[in-house]
This record gives C-alpha cells, sequence and structure tokens, in this order.
C-alpha cells in the first residue's frame, strides 16, 4: 500500500483563531517540496486530499490550495465544493485576459480568490474586483510598503494575509498595519499528514483518457470504467457529493456520471490521470473489492433487474480497510443510498445478506452460506457459478 503526503499550514486571524490551512503536496516523509511540475504537484494534493480524505485534513476550514496557470484556465477547481476551497492563483501566473475570464467565473460560481505572494503591478488591477483576499510574503514585500498597498483599497471587501510572520513582534506590526489574517513559523511551522493514497490502475486511466477524448461522449462506457476500479469510483462518489446541483442520493455510478456531466467527467478524468504514476497496481484489497462487487452484482440480478446498487455494495465494502477510517465516517461524506448503508453498515436487507453471503464464502464458512443461500432460497450451485464467474471476470479486467 503507498502513502499520499501533504503538508498543511494553519492561518490565522487577529484573535489567533484557525480560519483555514494553506495545503502544501510533499512526495515522502521528509517535508520537503519535490522537483516536480507545479501541475503535478497540485494534480496529485487535489486527488489524494481532496477527493478523498478532504474532510480528515481540513475539518471545517478553509483549504488554500495553489493552483498553476493551466489548473485555472481548465477550471479544475470546480470540481470541488465552493464553501471551503480557496484558489490560489499562483504568482507565477501570467494575467492574461484568458485568466481573467476563468476567474471571473469561478468567483461568480462562489468560489473564494486569493492572489498568492503579491507583488502589486496595474496588471492585477482587472482581478481586483472578483479578489477576495490578497497575500503579501513580508520577507518580499515589507510589512510597511504593503500598508500603503492596503491603505488604497480600504473600502473593497478584500482581505489581506501577512505570509512568513516569524517573530512576536512582526505579528504585531502586521495587525497594526491592518492584515486580516497571518500564517508563518511563529504561529506554526507545515504540519506533515500522511493518507493511504488511493491509486487507480494506469490501464483504468489510460482507457477512460482514450474515451474523454472522442468527439461522441459514451456515458455508459466511461460508467463501466469508473465502476471498475475502487480508486476512481469512490473519487467519482466525492466528486459528485461536491457538485451544487445534487438533489438526491446516489444509487449507482450512473448517476454520479450524470449529475457530473461531460465537461466536469472531462476535468475529474484530466485530474486522476496527472495525479496517477505508472507504476500503480490494484492490490489484493482492490482485486477483491471489484470481485466482490460482480458477486453481489450477479447474485443480486437474480432477485433484481437493475443490479447497480449490489455492485456498489461489493465495491465499498472493504473501504475502511484501504483508507484506514471507519465506514460509517467514510459513508458520510459521500451521498449513498440508504439501503447500500444499511447493508455495509449493518448487514441488513437484501444486499446485505449477500454481502455477508460473500464473506462466508471466502471464509469458507459452510454453516453460514447453507444458512444464508436457505434464507434467500439460493441453489448452491448457483452461488459456487457465480463466485467462480466473479473471479474470472476480475481475473480478465485487471491488467497482468
Amino acid at each position: 500500500m503507498t502513502y499520499s503526503y501533504i503538508a498543511r499550514q494553519p492561518i490565522l486571524d487577529r484573535q489567533t483563531k484557525t480560519i483555514g490551512y494553506e495545503l502544501l503536496f510533499r512526495d515522502g516523509p521528509d517535508n520537503r517540496f519535490p522537483d516536480i511540475e507545479p501541475e503535478l504537484a497540485t494534480s496529485r494534493l487535489l486527488s489524494d486530499h481532496f477527493l478523498t480524505a478532504h474532510y480528515n485534513t481540513l475539518g471545517s476550514c478553509l483549504g488554500f490550495v495553489n493552483f498553476p496557470y493551466d489548473s485555472l484556465i481548465n477550471r479544475v477547481p470546480t470540481l470541488f465544493p465552493a464553501g471551503n476551497l480557496v484558489i490560489e492563483i499562483l504568482e507565477g501566473c501570467e494575467p492574461s485576459d484568458e485568466l481573467l475570464q476563468a476567474i471571473k467565473e469561478m468567483a461568480s460560481a462562489g468560489y473564494i480568490i486569493a492572489l498568492d505572494d503579491f507583488i502589486p503591478n496595474a496588471k492585477w488591477r482587472p482581478f481586483l474586483p472578483y479578489v477576495s483576499i490578497i497575500k503579501f510574503d513580508i520577507r518580499l514585500y515589507s510589512i510597511a510598503k504593503a500598508q500603503t498597498f492596503m491603505a488604497k483599497l480600504k473600502n473593497s471587501k478584500i482581505k489581506f494575509l501577512a505570509e512568513k510572520v516569524e517573530t512576536y513582534q512582526e505579528f504585531e506590526q502586521a495587525k497594526l498595519a491592518g492584515f486580516d489574517y497571518f500564517q508563518g513559523y511563529f504561529f506554526s511551522k507545515p504540519e506533515l499528514l500522511q493518507t493511504k493514497s488511493l491509486a487507480p490502475s494506469i490501464h483504468t486511466v489510460v482507457r477512460l483518457c482514450q474515451e474523454i477524448a472522442k468527439p461522441e461522449f459514451d456515458f455508459v462506457a466511461i460508467e463501466n470504467l469508473i465502476s471498475q476500479d475502487l480508486s476512481l469510483s469512490f473519487k467519482l462518489l466525492s466528486s459528485a457529493n461536491s457538485s451544487a446541483s445534487i438533489t438526491s442520493q446516489i444509487r449507482s455510478f450512473r448517476q454520479a456520471v450524470v449529475y457530473l456531466g461531460e465537461e466536469k467527467l472531462r476535468k475529474f478524468v484530466a485530474l486522476v490521470a496527472i495525479a496517477s504514476t505508472h507504476d500503480s497496481k490494484p492490490e489484493h484489497l482492490y482485486t477483491l473489492s471489484i470481485q466482490r462487487a460482480r458477486f453481489c452484482e450477479l447474485i443480486y440480478q437474480q432477485f433484481h433487474h437493475d443490479s447497480s446498487s449490489a455492485f456498489l455494495t461489493g465495491m465499498f465494502s472493504l473501504l475502511d480497510s484501504v483508507l484506514d477510517q471507519p465506514l460509517e465516517s467514510i459513508l458520510a461524506k459521500i451521498p449513498v443510498d440508504e439501503e447500500v448503508k444499511r447493508a455495509l453498515l449493518q448487514g441488513e436487507g437484501l444486499l446485505g445478506q449477500i454481502l455477508n453471503l460473500i464473506r462466508a464464502y471466502e471464509n469458507a464458512d459452510w454453516s453460514e452460506i447453507s444458512r444464508i443461500s436457505s434464507a434467500l432460497d439460493l441453489e448452491e450451485n448457483a452461488i459456487c457459478d457465480s463466485y467462480t464467474a466473479a473471479v474470472k471476470w476480475t481475473s480478465d479486467l485487471l491488467p497482468a
């Protein structure tokens, strides 16, 4: 099992209350920024934390994330909820008309826009009506200079953040100058967080990229590909959950695909593709999750035509082991149908009985298999055939 690392540094208000965290990508436990492209760093951070562990990382606080130029132009931030994401425009971004249009759209959609490591420049003036926070690195741009600039915008709604605050004296000076928020070693060094990384099969990612490149969007093909990968399926539901248009619980991956629509699906696939590494391989838990999903689907088809909720139940039955989190807390973060939740958490209903059946079969618990098959009026040969078919289907599906 591989791990994903992120450093978070608190951002405080004038009363030293934490209002958010700047999230910084790390590729190992040494808490240093790796020598990789900013686009890849942002994609890995978003894929591994905002689509999986974002509630554990941020709680109810804001998450400040650096976005390179291409990510902003492609509206990648819109894959995530506007409520607690702060879009930081990196200082190296060119203040082009193309970027301005993207910022206008995202600001109007409710996203908080911040200018990172800001150095006053007339080219950024058109952006200011859409900016909520301006960050000054007080090591590069003095508190006195920043105070002069802030005075010119005292009637605006923009908040100002002092970065690299390292002493009590600097904190007091920054407060007197009019800064609203503060960040730096005086308060806290970046704290390293480690989570298990949900790495999708590179084979599936490549096929998804081929699908989204086609002029005719095939939702069924995309749904089939995503539903075969535990990492992608969990991240898809997390992404769908953040959509402002969602009004009901998700029963299947098809619903999640439709909720997102073509534009957001393309961004979603692009994000996970960039974040994926070429040595990603499904491990035992991933393989077993897919195998369970297929078994549950085959058995459920003997009772109902639409077996998508059964596939979902089997696929998510090992999420607690994959993520090292209680299943109840994981399911609270994604809009899974109540029938699926009851099956996963209490083993109740038809889906719960089928899930208990596959667990019993995996453990060779023949008395439990006999009890459940009698309760469901299933032939034991049918159970054996379904299990064999699920194993073969999984073996054929996953790349060698």
